[in-house]
């Protein structure tokens, strides 16, 4: 079993910036594959960005990218996600998600283990 646990959720005004944090605990050494999703108020759950954990190759979502920047630290059994330039629409709860086997990650059902969720809240 993994755990994971997001942090760094919060309020910020439009334009903005946060960095939210998620730690991986239990058997990390089977993660092939790390992931953050997003769900708005009355929407689905949406793919944001993911990564390979060993190689870290990188993917995002349209709506974005050239402003989130997903990284990990592997010593620390941490991803992370940057996220720059914020508008009202980035409002949600985001999701940090881990993958055992090798695969894509851009579904939720791609992922064995899931957070529990932070707030994100962008006032215009």
């Amino acid at each position: 079993q993994v755990q994971l646990e997001e942090s760094g959720g919060g309020l910020v005004q439009a334009g903005g910036s946060l960095r939210l944090s998620c730690a991986a605990s239990g058997r990390t050494l089977r993660i092939y594959r790390m992931g953050w999703f997003r769900q708005a108020p009355g929407k689905e759950r949406e793919f944001v960005a993911t990564i390979n954990w060993g190689s870290g190759n990188t993917y995002y979502a349209d709506s974005v990218k050239g402003r989130f920047t997903i990284s990990r630290d592997s010593a620390k059994n941490t991803v992370y996600l940057e996220m720059n330039s914020l508008v009202p629409e980035d409002t949600a709860v985001y999701y940090c998600a881990a993958r055992r086997d090798y695969g894509s990650g851009l579904r939720q059902t791609n992922y064995d283990y899931w957070g529990q969720g932070t707030q994100v809240t962008v006032s215009s």
